[in-house]
């Protein structure tokens, strides 16, 4: 495959989507899903920036649809994390999937994120304390 149908392959494959809003707790919800990697990191940034100017309470970020992080990407959400931290936010990272889990582990992000196997544990635990 040449690097343009590689491009073109991960535009199609690569989309976040805001799945839910609780409007009462103020959690949002939204979900990466496909290769997240250099060529997308923008978009993602993008979007992440986006939801936490909106300064939800909690974020559930859904990655069961993604198939590959890069540290690029990790980047990103470290400060996601950040940001949302400073605002008074909690952040809640889904992550079914054992070969993406393994790449918050071999980096040590484990440590870092809330990292949960559902999306209903991520919502279950927005709306315990912190």
């Amino acid at each position: 495959m040449t690097e343009s149908e590689l491009a073109h392959r991960a535009a199609i494959e690569f989309r976040i989507d805001e799945t839910e809003h609780v409007r009462n707790a103020r959690t949002i919800v939204i979900a990466v899903h496909g290769d997240t990697d250099m060529r997308v990191v923008d978009e993602l940034a993008a979007r992440l920036s986006e939801v936490i100017d909106e300064a939800p309470s909690a974020l559930v970020l859904d990655l069961s649809g993604v198939t590959f992080l890069d540290s690029m990407a990790l980047g990103v959400l470290l400060s996601g994390l950040k940001r949302l931290g400073e605002s008074g936010g909690r952040l809640r990272v889904v992550i079914p999937r054992p070969e993406v889990r393994r790449i918050f582990e071999v980096t040590l992000l484990d440590r870092l994120f809330d990292i949960d196997a559902s999306r209903d544990e991520a919502l279950a635990a927005t709306t315990s304390p912190a």
